[in-house]
């Protein structure tokens, strides 16, 4: 990171790019404390403008309080009054705001969004005017206040400086005494009006106004009301404050709702503090409810309602309910006055019961005691002999005090001593079971209530039963040491007895439930660590014999998740690896969001491996976000082992869902028998490494499909159905329908078409029965023709199909895969001295402007001197115009000349780029001028290099776009150059004539179908051989020269293609165990030769099978380097010499031109896929081949569908004026607005015409060189493939710019048809391209000056002008004859005597020589 001169901004840097970023953001704080809370030292706040910024970013900042550095600086405000009443209006504000600015200007109230006034400024206190009655809101019925903004905007700025909350209240929604006076705001209460005001004056009586609580109406609690159901009573309260009725206003009623039936009573007011409600009978429905709360309220004058603050209820009940016996009716609380009327068998007030008194039962009475008891059942009906099993026993009258029951219980004979704290008065005694004697099995409940007598006795009808229960098995029977197995104990019995204990050694296992022959608990974390512990149970007092064993071991662990992304909908697999992973029950897969948690199921697969399902993100994720999303917790359920909760070893990612386009807008398409559905969409394809896919099934009604998927549309080739079916989409955890397809059936022939074609048909079959009857006569040779012929039509029939579809599932799925295989960590960028020398003498490596001048002998001062010299008449305008003009008009002047005298001088002017531009634009204007002179059409100006300015033109270009290129249009160049490399070799590439399967260009198109498949090659990586190896795809039909390519391209991907080893230079070992190495090669002894042909070997030739080691290897003298104990097979292997007999090194099959040269030494031919087409020993078979080579064009299509995006991307940057952000290269406006001036200084007004000189100024002469020549800006291998295929990409580039309409036929050419489509689009591209550069600002010569220098200034050194200046001087010294006379002919040449001093250069050169 850096800062900029002016550290405003920060300059940051990544591989592949150069940010420049502010130093500040303050504009992202909205608010004063916001911003000076934020800690950032360049922000602060700016007061009247209100906002967060720089302080050289803010008005008049030194002014005092203008600009704030501190929170205390902030402008704080207080208004008074701090709210009013909605009826109050017009009511003036007081805001006492301190640290504010100078307001002379004036400032506006703001009051919410109900009103805008001004303000009164007073010093430090502005004064504001409340809002019109017409402006006041409107306040809800139950709410009793609003709150707005109150806000200062100044009306310099016209921007709100500061801001406060101000409320309006209303008094009158309060309906009751207490809520008014206890309001927030200045409420009072009138209460002989029985209503709330903030004017205490509107109230009638001056004793009528309450301002405090206590001066309220209101009730005061007294102890509990209590009403019997149907009785008469009154109802007698106490209060405070009771008003007395005024005349003309109603008494006190009291109200009641019982069960939604409102009863108003009228009451009576005997004064200030009393109340009664007059007699009345109350009544309520059911038998379920023995005590019912009523609400109730005291009202006078209709509804003028007495404060109840204490909430005082009356309660109504009946003693009947719910108490159906003796012991419930004498359990009710003895406030009810309830008793048991035993004469009559029920529960009522003693008042009610019309049986003797000695019939009446209360707990008044002595020795109070229910008869009858009864035993209803037995909860627990077994147990061991050895007692302590708590035996739970329901019923009847079960007495009325625990002291009844103490030492009254059997159970089976057996005395159970009852519990206290478990017993419930006359319902339920628990007892525990003392231990059995020995031929007891079984036997009743047997009770006393108090004595033992019959009408206090009580037997059960169930038996209770002594078992004796035995565990046999434990599963499982290991498990992991933080515990949480479920385990389960097998055996008999184990349902009896009231409770259980399970050890695990010295630890409880967590009882979970049981039946009659098993218990389940769950383990605890082990204290004793690691190992094997004894299992004991017991069953209460009984401690079973067991010879169980129960194992912990290693918490499980999860060492990687395959793959590790997944869908916001989740539920795609998951492969887990670990170990112990198979002791773990129910195991699942959790993560959190955003606070909510998901959990989803896994599969044990084996102790190493689960198989998950993905958990959702989120339940409520919506469909369409394009963010990737990171979960803030990830981990697994795992039993109880609480370290996989959070498993913090992954970088797990959720993808967008995938989301699909209805069919139609109908919903229902229509479909032709067989064609195939495309379902468009988005997200199909999750953007992970490694070819991430989905797994899609796609339901023709209830028929799924095959399915082809791409990141924008999903292909499906429905099953043969016909009428209307519904589409259902699954993935992960969506179903989705897009609508449905309608198959419409083939059959569209009327009748009497099908009488025609069936009348036609039998004609035929006459014609057809004649024709075979004669050539029944034909000799038997011919009938064995015509067999073979029929046959070889059919397997190219189907050869056709298979081709096609093949295609067209290649166009589908290629370009995900290409962009996600893609990984380019840096673009290897030349220096500007070789991409200057490539441009300018293309072929030339080493050519001498890059060295120091030599002269030979003593005179190397001398010809400096006399170098210098010719510098400055290089330098001078009149002489180096003369100079080229004289040379042009020169025959034996050739093109190369021309090129190499334009390169030589923009090489020598490097340093002064503003005089190169002046000669330049002056030789264009004179091309222009001679142009239109001759007559010449003027679209033919600059489009070809036919003079010194067309190759001057193209080298300022280079000079001025070299900076352009590395920060914009280099890197789609690039990304294009390596996805058609590697598209290229996806598939084979013959090694001798560069044909390839995948191709651009036809006459670069292997026709044939080539048998071959991937395999991946694991090389050892050359630096370090202990490091894990490195995975090379490579094909078995590659020779061993392209092998080594593809090995060198994936070993040193990220090292320039100058600084790697040479292919010619290394040795392919393939290594088989650890001392069996052996050296492949292109040929060897084992070669297959066929006739006067010999192929060159392959992997496939070899057998190298799939995942072989190999490696590079320095090129050995020896051929073979196998140990004489290895045993090799033969046929896999063999010994053979490193020679290569062919001329070119191996590094050249793959960039030399199509051709079969035969072997030097034995005339044989050298092959690898295709032999020369137009060989005559082909098999029939082949040459049936070349009779449908065209169906293999459809490959052209899917290439150039897979390419697609990197064309589109690069024609993008170069026809844009705006290029992330950074603007137009000045040369490009500069020499666009010469070329425009030049066309109306010759009053040239066709638009083709300036747009095409534009184009034969820029695009053609620079952009189309660099298109087809990446190797001019990049240190990368072009091969003749790739070479090709830009070749095809530069054509349609050129077919964009051009105007003239392209009239495409059945024999046009491939590459014009296969851009068809789109070359009209990119002429928008460049149309509008121009358009916006010709609504550009134009560019001032003193700018243009300005950066021209600073170009020289940057790359003054880089040649060496003497070198320079001496190579342009062998045309002077070749041509001085017609340089002087020309120089001698021209006035201002005269005048400065330059033909003199080209002569003195002469002789000075001359005598050095």
């Amino acid at each position: 990171m850096a800062f900029s001169l002016g550290q405003k901004y920060l300059y940051v840097m990544s591989k592949r790019q150069v940010w420049r970023v502010p130093v500040e953001t303050c504009e992202q704080y909205t608010s004063c404390r916001e911003c000076l809370s934020s800690g950032d030292p360049h922000c602060g706040w700016c007061v009247l403008h209100n906002m967060c910024s720089r302080r050289d970013k803010c008005e008049r900042a030194s002014e005092l309080h203008r600009f704030a550095a501190s929170i205390e600086q902030c402008v704080r405000a207080v208004v008074q009054p701090s709210s009013i009443s909605v009826s109050e209006h017009s009511i003036p504000l007081s805001l006492l705001v301190s640290e504010v600015p100078d307001l002379s200007v004036g400032v506006t109230c703001v009051i919410g969004n109900l009103t805008e006034v001004e303000g009164k400024v007073l010093g430090n206190q502005i004064v504001c005017v409340s809002p019109a009655a017409k402006d006041v809101p409107a306040l809800p019925v139950d709410q009793d206040w609003y709150e707005v903004e109150l806000q200062l905007k100044s009306r310099e700025t016209g921007k709100t400086f500061v801001s406060t909350e101000f409320r309006f209240y209303n008094c009158s929604a309060h309906q009751l005494c207490l809520s008014c006076v206890n309001s927030a705001f200045p409420c009072h209460w009138c209460k002989y009006r029985n209503l709330c005001t903030h004017d205490p004056t509107t109230c009638s009586f001056q004793e009528g106004r309450v301002n405090v609580s206590e001066d309220c109406p209101q009730l005061v609690p007294t102890e509990e009301i209590l009403i019997p159901f149907g009785e008469v009573k009154p109802i007698t309260l106490k209060a405070r404050n009771l008003p007395q009725p005024q005349s003309g206003q109603r008494g006190y009623e009291c109200v009641l709702n019982i069960q939604g039936v409102v009863h108003r009573v009228p009451a009576l007011r005997f004064n200030s503090s009393s109340v009664q409600c007059q007699n009345n009978s109350y009544l309520y429905d059911g038998m379920d409810i023995n005590n019912l709360p009523v609400e109730f309220a005291v009202v006078w004058n209709g509804n003028f309602i007495i404060d109840n603050p204490e909430g005082i209820k009356v309660h109504l009940y009946k003693c009947a309910a719910q108490r159906e016996s003796c012991g419930q009716c004498l359990k009710a609380d003895q406030k009810f006055e309830c008793g048991w009327c035993r004469g009559e068998g029920r529960c009522t007030l003693h008042q009610h019961c019309n049986s003797p008194q000695n019939q009446w039962l209360d707990w008044s009475s002595e020795n109070v005691k229910c008869a009858n008891p009864r035993i209803t059942e037995i909860t627990t009906v077994s147990g061991p002999p050895e007692g302590g099993t708590w035996v739970t026993i329901h019923g009847i009258n079960l007495g009325l005090d625990f002291s009844e029951i103490v030492n009254n219980v059997q159970v089976a004979e057996v005395e159970c001593a009852p519990l206290e704290e478990e017993y419930i008065i006359a319902e339920q005694i628990v007892c525990e079971m003392g231990p059995a004697e020995s031929g007891i099995q079984s036997g009743p409940v047997q009770l006393c209530i108090g004595e033992c007598k019959q009408e206090f006795m009580a037997t059960s009808t169930q038996q209770y039963t002594f078992v004796s229960p035995s565990v046999h098995q434990l599963k499982p029977s290991r498990g992991p040491e933080s515990g949480g197995t479920m385990l389960t104990i097998t055996g008999h019995n184990l349902a009896a007895g009231s409770r259980v204990s399970v050890l695990l050694g010295n630890q409880t296992c967590e009882f979970y439930g049981r039946s009659m022959n098993e218990i389940i608990c769950v383990s605890a974390p082990s204290t004793l660590g690691l190992g094997t512990v004894r299992v004991l149970v017991s069953v209460d007092r009984a401690h079973l014999e067991s010879n169980l064993f129960y194992e912990y071991i290693d918490d499980p662990k999860v060492q990687r998740i395959e793959p590790e992304w997944s869908i916001a909908s989740g539920h795609t697999p998951l492969m887990v690896t670990g170990t112990n992973l198979d002791v773990i029950q129910e195991p699942r897969i959790r993560v959190k969001y955003n606070g909510k948690e998901s959990v989803n199921v896994c599969k044990i697969v084996n102790s190493t491996t689960l198989t998950c399902l993905a958990p959702s993100l989120t339940s409520d994720y919506r469909p369409g976000l394009d963010s990737v999303e990171r979960p803030d917790e990830f981990g697994f359920v795992f039993n109880n082992v609480q370290t996989l909760l959070i498993f913090n070893n992954t970088k797990f990612l959720y993808y967008p869902n995938p989301t699909f386009e209805l069919l139609s807008s109908t919903g229902v398409l229509d479909q032709k028998p067989g064609a195939p559905i495309i379902l468009k969409g988005k997200n199909l394809c999750p953007p992970a490494s490694g070819g991430a896919k989905l797994n899609y099934t796609v339901l023709i009604g209830e028929t799924p499909c095959a399915v082809t998927v791409s990141e924008t549309q999903l292909l499906c080739e429905p099953p043969n159905l016909t009428g209307q079916h519904k589409v259902m989409v699954h993935v992960g955890g969506i179903v989705f329908s897009p609508g449905s397809v309608s198959v419409m059936s083939d059959s569209l022939l009327t009748l009497p078409a099908i009488v025609s074609i069936a009348a036609g048909g039998s004609l035929l079959l006459v014609i057809i029965i004649i024709v075979l009857i004669a050539y029944k006569r034909k000799s038997q040779e011919n009938d064995l023709t015509l067999k073979r012929l029929q046959m070889q039509m059919d397997n190219l029939e189907s050869r056709v199909a298979l081709e096609c579809k093949e295609a067209f599932a290649e166009l589908q799925t290629d370009i995900n895969e290409l962009t996600s295989d893609l990984d380019r960590s840096g673009i290897p960028f030349l220096d500007y001295r070789t991409y200057a020398m490539r441009v300018l003498f293309p072929g030339i490596e080493d050519h001498p402007v890059l060295r120091e001048l030599e002269v030979q002998g003593n005179g190397q001062q001398s010809v400096e001197k006399a170098l210098k010299l010719f510098a400055q008449l290089l330098n001078n305008k009149v002489f180096l115009l003369t100079f080229i003009r004289t040379l042009e008009l020169q025959r034996s002047f050739s093109m190369r000349d021309r090129g190499n005298v334009a390169s030589l001088i923009m090489t020598a002017l490097q340093g002064r780029l503003e005089y190169a531009t002046d000669v330049l634009k002056q030789l264009l204007s004179d091309l222009i001028e001679k142009n239109l002179e001759n007559k010449n059409h003027p679209k033919l100006l600059l489009r070809r290099t036919e003079s010194v300015a067309e190759k001057m033109l193209t080298n300022w270009f280079a000079f001025l776009l070299h900076r352009f290129l590395k920060e914009c249009a280099g890197e789609p160049l690039f990304m294009l150059y390596c996805a058609i490399k590697q598209q290229m070799e996806k598939g084979p590439i013959d090694a001798i004539t560069g044909e390839a399967r995948y191709s651009l260009s036809e006459d670069k198109l292997i026709r044939q179908q080539i048998e071959y498949k991937t395999l991946i090659l694991n090389c050892v990586n050359p630096d370090n051989e202990n490091s894990p190896e490195i995975p090379v795809k490579v094909l078995n039909c590659d020779t061993i020269t392209q092998v080594k390519e593809k090995i060198l391209d994936a070993v040193y991907k990220n090292v320039p293609y100058s600084q790697r080893p040479r292919a010619v230079d290394m040795d392919l070992e393939w290594r088989q165990g650890r001392i069996a190495r052996v050296v492949l090669q292109d040929e060897d002894i084992t070669t297959k030769i066929e006739g006067d042909w010999k192929r060159l070997n392959t992997l496939m030739h070899y057998q190298v099978s799939d995942r072989s080691l190999v490696a590079l290897v320095p090129k050995q003298t020896s051929s073979y380097n196998i140990p004489a104990s290895a045993s090799i097979s033969r046929t896999s292997i063999s010994r053979y010499d490193s020679t290569f007999r062919y001329t070119g090194s191996p590094d050249s099959l793959r960039s030399r031109a199509p051709m079969i040269t035969p072997d030097l030494e034995s005339g044989v031919k050298v092959w690898h896929l295709v032999k020369n087409h137009d060989h005559g020993d082909q098999k029939e078979g082949d040459r049936g081949s070349k009779m449908v080579s065209e169906i293999y064009l459809t490959r052209l299509l899917a290439t150039k569908g897979t390419l697609q995006k990197f064309v589109d991307d690069l024609f993008e940057t170069l026809f844009s004026t705006v290029h992330r952000g950074s603007a137009l290269p000045l040369a490009i406006k500069y020499m666009f607005d010469f070329l425009d001036e030049q066309a109306d200084k010759h009053t040239i007004h066709d638009t083709d015409v300036r747009h095409t000189w534009k184009s034969n100024c820029l695009p053609l002469r620079f952009w189309v060189n660099v298109i087809k020549n990446p190797q001019f800006v990049f240190d990368i291998h072009k091969g003749s493939i790739t070479d090709a295929c830009l070749s095809v990409v530069a054509q349609t580039f050129m077919d964009s710019c051009s105007t003239s309409e392209h009239r495409l036929g059945k024999d046009s050419p491939s590459n014009k048809l296969l851009y068809a489509k789109d070359i009209p689009s990119y002429k928008n591209w460049v149309e509008r391209y121009y358009a916006d550069i010709a609504k550009l600002p134009a560019i001032s010569d003193q700018d243009m000056n300005a950066y021209l220098a600073e170009q020289s200034r940057m790359h003054a050194v880089e040649f060496n002008m003497l070198s320079a200046l001496n190579e342009i001087y062998s045309y002077v010294s070749k041509y001085s004859e017609e340089i002087v006379e020309a120089l001698e002919q021209d006035e201002q040449a005269c005048r400065q005597r330059l033909a003199y001093k080209v002569e003195q250069l002469i002789a000075a050169m001359t005598l050095e020589s």
